[in-house]
């Protein structure tokens, strides 16, 4: 498929799937006569990997490293530092959870509960 093929699918733009073979996370299979890059169905599931990785909150360089952990087996301190950072944004978003609970059974009394989560 064609780039613009590509980005359509993975629901990114065409400057996206540019900027992400530059970084070298995604590679074209091979270029027409007319210069156009050609991607096969792994270009896009990458993609898709990629995007879903953002949005879980992984930095493009945690991206890089989980992607080449099918070369490199040592993914280990990624990984722990990861579960930390996810556990920590799971404790964060309970306590949020919490106060909007309350804030929906009792209304704002003195002090809003959010922001007093928040501030912890």
């Amino acid at each position: 498929m064609r780039i613009s093929e590509l980005a359509r699918a993975a629901g990114v733009g065409i400057s996206t799937v540019r900027f992400y073979e530059r970084r070298g996370l995604v590679v074209p299979t091979a270029r027409s006569h007319g210069g156009y890059r050609h991607y096969d169905q792994e270009a896009l599931k990458r993609l898709r990997f990629i995007r879903r990785a953002a949005r879980l909150g992984f930095t493009l360089t945690e991206v890089e490293q989980l992607l080449s952990a099918s070369t490199t087996p040592d993914v280990g301190d990624v990984v722990t530092v990861k579960v930390a950072e996810i556990e920590q944004r799971i404790d964060d978003l309970d306590r949020v959870r919490l106060a909007l609970l309350d804030v929906a059974a009792n209304g704002v009394r003195d002090q809003c509960p959010v922001i007093a989560a928040l501030s912890d």
